[in-house]
């Protein structure tokens, strides 16, 4: 009688031995572009409300294209403003990577993009130097503090956590799924990407592409990866681009030193880093920085890989690995 239950209990345990995880997928829209996360589990979970949730609080908090957002009414000279804890981890990890790169990661820039027509409000008829000179009075992030909730802004700064957000809500959903206990997921928003364990369905760790510049629309790949628990965010020009009245390109990197549109021929940086919102400030950074100044930066952050995509001076398209990028 008892080879017969230990037969039984192997059996059963050799059934839940083979039973494979179960993919999580849910995908949508935010921030102007596609969100898709993945995860495994032993059972069909959806968490689409909780998403939604996360999503709305981060807009609510951070959105300049809300304008009842907290950094909208901030923008427009609201004093009685008390930031969120989401504000104050955007506000500073942005302080952070502008003190490092000098100034290169500015998030006041926003009265620069908007005069460009790249933010919420209109574009600037007729920019000039003067104009521009103008705007750059109130561009400076170290002009600015947070104490006790409230934003001192005596510039009267326009500012843009668009170059950091997104990463930063990679960030909190990854926190989300952490915290449920999921070991092993994708998330992917615009192509800025959190990874944490493996593909349990090849059992490799996670490959994600890097995309090849194409100016056309065209989608295809220059690189493919594995990520090793770790966040990549990728700054190009090749999609984000206007062009000016006498056919002239320029791109929606600003340059926070001389409120122009970067002039460059980097067309895109990925940057590898351990959360999200840090790869992303640094991506729109070392693209205005280029390569010179990233390469001396990087030499005191083993923590950042970065992957450069860039034009020679015959328009042949190069590339080039820094700090082990794989």
């Amino acid at each position: 009688m008892k080879k017969i239950v230990i037969l039984l209990i192997f059996s059963f345990v050799a059934c839940k031995q083979e039973e494979k995880p179960i993919k999580n997928i849910v995908s949508g829209e935010i921030f102007g572009t596609y969100y898709n996360i993945q995860f495994f589990d032993e059972e069909k979970i959806d968490y689409s409300k909780q998403y939604d949730s996360l999503f709305f609080e981060i807009n609510k908090s951070t959105s300049t294209y809300i304008p009842t957002s907290d950094i909208s009414k901030i923008n427009k000279g609201d004093t009685t403003v008390v930031v969120d804890h989401h504000f104050t981890k955007v506000f500073n990890t942005s302080k952070e990577i502008y003190d490092t790169t000098e100034g290169f990661f500015d998030p006041t820039v926003g009265v620069l993009v908007n005069a460009w027509d790249f933010g919420p409000e209109g574009k600037i008829a007729s920019l000039d130097s003067l104009k521009i000179d103008d705007l750059m009075q109130s561009v400076g992030f170290h002009n600015l503090s947070l104490n006790k909730g409230k934003i001192s802004n005596p510039k009267k700064a326009f500012i843009d956590f668009n170059a950091i957000g997104k990463g930063y809500a990679l960030d909190v959903l990854a926190d989300f799924l952490n915290n449920k206990g999921h070991q092993n997921y994708l998330i992917d928003i615009g192509g800025e990407i959190i990874a944490k364990g493996i593909n349990v369905e090849s059992s490799n760790l996670w490959r994600v592409g890097i995309e090849e510049p194409n100016f056309d629309g065209s989608q295809s790949h220059n690189k493919i990866i594995e990520l090793d628990n770790s966040a990549m965010a990728t700054s190009g020009v090749y999609r984000k681009f206007k062009i000016d009245v006498n056919g002239e390109k320029y791109s929606h990197i600003l340059d926070a030193k001389t409120g122009y549109p970067s002039k460059t021929n980097i067309l895109s940086v990925s940057v590898i880093a351990p959360n999200c919102a840090t790869a992303d400030a640094y991506a729109t950074a070392f693209k205005a920085m280029g390569i010179v100044r990233t390469t001396e930066l990087l030499k005191s952050h083993p923590e950042l890989q970065v992957y450069f995509i860039y034009e020679d001076d015959e328009k042949m398209l190069k590339t080039l690995s820094l700090n082990n990028f794989p």
